[in-house]
Formats: structure tokens, sequence, C-alpha cells
């Protein structure tokens, strides 16, 4: 199924608050952040044989693979800002 038929109405709300462009991105952090989240709670239970105290070598890859993913959307969205600041200000 595609993620623009699962994601629907989150995307319907948050495109027509914030545009196409910004709004999927918003949704796609969110869908980043509930990964996050449930790789963080399978982490608990998938520790590392030589530290216990640290998720699986694994879980810590995707885990700062997502981490990373979250800060390249969200450089993104406020790159946007930026970019409608500047042309509303040259339109004044």
């Amino acid at each position: 199924m595609s993620v623009f038929h699962e994601q629907r109405d989150e995307l319907e709300k948050h495109e027509f608050m914030m545009g196409i462009a910004r709004g999927r991105l918003a949704v796609t952090l969110d869908m980043l952040t509930d990964a996050l989240i449930m790789v963080g709670q399978h982490g608990v239970y998938c520790t590392s044989n030589r530290n216990p105290s640290v998720p699986a070598l694994d879980l810590q890859v995707v885990l700062s693979q997502i981490t990373g993913a979250k800060d390249l959307v969200t450089s993104v969205m406020e790159e946007l800002v930026r970019e409608r600041e500047a042309r509303e200000r040259a339109a004044e």
C-alpha cells in the first residue's frame, strides 16, 4: 500500500496547513519520529552482548540513520522557511 494512501488523512491536514512540500516533510518527520520510538523501544530488549546498557549494534546503526534523516528533513523545512521569509522581505 502506498504511503500516500496510508497517511492520507495526515497528509491532507498538513498539506492544507503548510502547503504541499512543507506538509509532506512534516508528515515524513512524524513518521521518522514514530520509527525512532519503535526502534528505541525494541532496543530496550535487544541489548549489546558486550555492553548491556546500550542497544545491539544493528539497532544503534538504525537509530543513527533515522536521527540523521530527521536532521536532514528538519534542515530542509528550516531552509524553506528562510526562503519564504526572504521572498516576503523582498516583496515589501
